[in-house]
């Protein structure tokens, strides 16, 4: 079953995939176009899920955030209930005081797999219902009651998220926040900013202050994360697309191609091309 509703004024998209035989996305082909954030939720037996290339273990009753950039495809995807939608439907970012996801529910450079436990199922399922409900009912008012669901679960699940991830934090740990507006600037820059001093200064904060903060929370250093997110991108224009090293060098924001190649494979043990060649393979 896949329902959806679309607002013809604002070209926002809500859809719900339910015990569908094909749930994947090609973000660099087939849905370029379509940016649609997902909310996946494995009601099934262990499964694999591959996401940008590499395989991961999909847990049962476990749900997983995937950003609009990101590639997937499922082992057993009518086992999956998934949630999509686009900014232009709700747009997370604008309404960050609203579900305060953004930068670690969506943005983080690590995938986020999230257990639920049988309250939360419980809960889950009944608003699995009243989306379908809702789905299934066309009025005037349709849309915001739709997007009000999509807020209640974005919220049930960041908290949920944050529990597991940070026991020991306050839910108005304003720290926390920091950690989520310098994920979602180095998302927004990483392709030009590569020093940890800049994403300091447009948070007003001392570079030693940042790594200080990550570090009470047993974070990645602020460079790790830049560097990271530099290399989740070329991996996947390595992969994906058929653009050369020179052109993905100067795209990712590094002056000199034979630089990139040796950041590329201190951090990976390859270089650029044996990485594609590999990939190439493995496909």
């Amino acid at each position: 079953m896949k329902l959806s509703v679309s607002d013809q004024n604002t070209g926002g998209d809500l859809l719900l995939h339910h015990n569908e035989p094909q749930l994947d996305r090609l973000f660099y082909t087939r849905d370029y176009d379509y940016k649609y954030f997902t909310i996946a939720w494995n009601r099934g037996d262990k499964q694999t899920v591959t996401i940008d290339g590499s395989a991961y273990d999909f847990m049962p009753n476990t749900v997983l955030p995937l950003m609009f950039n990101q590639s997937f495809y499922f082992e057993y995807p009518g086992d999956v209930v998934a949630w999509q939608f686009n900014r232009e439907f709700y747009c997370i970012v604008d309404h960050d005081t609203e579900v305060s996801c953004v930068g670690f529910l969506f943005g983080m450079n690590d995938n986020v797999f999230i257990d639920l436990d049988p309250d939360t199922q419980r809960k889950l399922k009944v608003l699995l219902d009243v989306f379908i409900e809702e789905l299934n009912t066309k009025d005037d008012i349709q849309t915001d009651l739709l997007i009000m669901l999509l807020k209640r679960l974005i919220i049930m699940i960041t908290r949920l998220a944050r529990a597991g991830t940070f026991p020991d934090v306050k839910l108005n740990d304003d720290r926390f926040h920091i950690l989520r507006k310098f994920n979602l600037l180095v998302e927004m820059n990483f392709r030009s900013q590569h020093s940890v001093s800049y994403y300091a200064g447009r948070l007003n904060k001392s570079p030693k202050t940042l790594s200080n903060l990550f570090a009470l929370y047993n974070h990645k250093t602020p460079i790790q994360i830049i560097q990271e997110r530099i290399l989740i991108e070329a991996k996947r224009l390595l992969f994906y697309t058929d653009k050369s090293a020179k052109q993905i060098t100067y795209e990712l924001g590094f002056d000199d191609a034979a630089y990139f190649s040796n950041f590329f494979k201190k951090h990976t043990a390859l270089s650029p091309s044996e990485f594609r060649n590999n990939k190439k393979m493995v496909a």
